[in-house]
């Protein structure tokens, strides 16, 4: 059997749903800490805590992604980090994208 990694480890020491919002919460911290070396932001500021209900917001999509996919814990916490990054913004585009894709 192989050695549980990382996103194992958390899971089994928080739990399922505190894994996903910490994998969101990451994806979130990522995409912020781009605007701050861009300039675009103070890395504390205000707008950080409006990053708290997008990060739970993409929590939810990623999971129902990830669900629809069929994935594992391992792979739905990646998927759930991806939508954090991404933002709403992403997600609308991503969606989008798929839908003119699978348009008959």
């Amino acid at each position: 059997m192989p050695e549980p990694g990382l996103i194992d480890w958390m899971s089994n020491l928080l739990g399922g749903a505190a894994t996903t919002l910490v994998g969101a919460t990451i994806g979130r911290l990522m995409w912020h800490s781009g605007e701050v070396r861009k300039g675009r932001r103070r890395f504390f500021g205000p707008e950080l805590l409006w990053e708290i209900p997008v990060a739970i917001g993409m929590a939810i999509i990623g999971e129902a992604i990830a669900s629809y996919m069929g994935v594992g814990p391992t792979v739905t916490t990646g998927i759930v980090a991806l939508a954090g990054w991404s933002g709403p913004r992403g997600a609308e585009v991503m969606l989008t994208k798929w839908l003119m894709r699978t348009k008959p």
